[in-house]
């Protein structure tokens, strides 16, 4: 099974603020630009790659927050599994669209290839750090967002071992952020 990581930065490295907010996501850039079919920077092609995605607990809460309505949800109908071992059903307004799993992630990633799934978009970061502490993640595609914050949650913390990513490839957006794909290696 493949793990894809998608996901955005201030260009300092950080996530999300200290408090968890990702207002500033939408705040920096040139909105003015003109994006023309880059207008969500890949993210649809991305979204029609995959067919699950694995959260963590904290990348919930924030999209609960949110409060989308069925027009703005970006996910489809693709099964959403949230991780978390404290959190036992999902808030209201996720009811329907995402499941809770409390086990060991290298079993959840055996019922996902037994039920025939290919390819997870790992997000949040606890849950990209896990995946990549196991060997899991293949690739990444780290989208910069033009602005240092810092400080508050980093995408990455401590790994077991070195992991080198390769194959680079990036794009420089007309609104001024940069996005870079890599390929993972675990060395």
């Amino acid at each position: 099974m493949k793990f894809s990581v998608y996901i955005a930065t201030s260009v300092d490295g950080f996530i999300a603020r200290e408090d968890g907010s990702v207002d500033w996501l939408d705040s920096y850039g040139n909105h003015q630009a003109e994006m023309g079919e880059n207008a969500n920077m890949g993210f649809s092609k991305f979204m029609n790659s995959i067919d699950c995605l694995i959260m963590g607990r904290g990348c919930m809460e924030i999209l609960s927050s949110f409060n989308l309505t069925p027009e703005q949800w970006p996910y489809g109908d693709t099964r959403i599994i949230v991780l978390s071992k404290t959190v036992k059903k999902p808030p209201e307004n996720l009811i329907d669209k995402v499941e809770i799993y409390s086990g060991d992630v290298a079993d959840l990633v055996v019922q996902l290839e037994n039920e025939g799934f290919k390819h997870a978009y790992v997000d949040g970061g606890k849950t990209i750090q896990s995946f990549l502490n196991l060997k899991l993640i293949n690739e990444m595609t780290l989208t910069q967002i033009p602005v240092l914050l810092g400080e508050g949650k980093p995408l990455f913390g401590k790994t077991n071992q070195e992991i080198r990513l390769e194959k680079s490839e990036a794009t420089a957006f007309p609104n001024d952020f940069v996005q870079v794909h890599y390929k993972v290696s675990y060395l």
